[in-house]
């Protein structure tokens, strides 16, 4: 067993992208299955279950997670939180690639993905602002959007413009 202090200095620490990626999984897990394992986890994630292990004892000891080993996990109220955030940043993000820049789907969510543990609440809101804009503005299919899709679509490639 660890020492108290050890324990609190451990729970005060920020999260890193990983441990949200790990929140993110385990809340859609929890969308789609009432009992969520180990394997379920290791599966979506691509990692080894002795890898998810460790890290379902580091999200237990932040209080995230209820986990003891060989049994089903849950979030705890704070962790579904936590993941439900990281999950919203992550669809507004992804919808911004797809439906503004027109990215394909498999790309946006790489990048969705990387982007949603970087980007502050103040920048997500004016994502969701320019994209509520667009979507609203009673000029849209006429729009500087459309221009520039088509502006898009007469560049030269990157490569041969070297």
């Amino acid at each position: 067993m660890m020492p108290k202090k050890e324990i609190d200095s451990i729970s005060e620490k920020p999260l890193t992208p990983t441990m949200e990626d790990y929140l993110e999984t385990i809340f859609n897990l929890g969308k789609k299955k009432r009992n969520i394992r180990v394997r379920d986890i290791a599966k979506k994630l691509g990692v080894k279950m002795s890898t998810v292990t460790n890290m379902l004892k580091t999200l237990s000891q932040k209080g995230l997670i209820e986990y003891e080993k060989y049994e089903y996990l849950e979030l705890t109220g704070k962790g579904s939180d936590v993941g439900n955030n990281i999950d919203q940043r992550h669809q507004i993000l992804r919808r911004f690639l797809t439906d503004i820049l027109k990215i394909d789907f498999d790309q946006a969510d790489e990048d969705a993905c990387k982007m949603e543990h970087a980007v502050s609440p103040s920048t997500l809101e004016r994502f969701v602002d320019l994209m509520k804009f667009i979507e609203d503005c009673p000029r849209r299919r006429a729009s500087w959007l459309e221009y520039f899709n088509e502006h898009r679509g007469h560049r030269q490639p990157e490569d041969e413009a070297k």
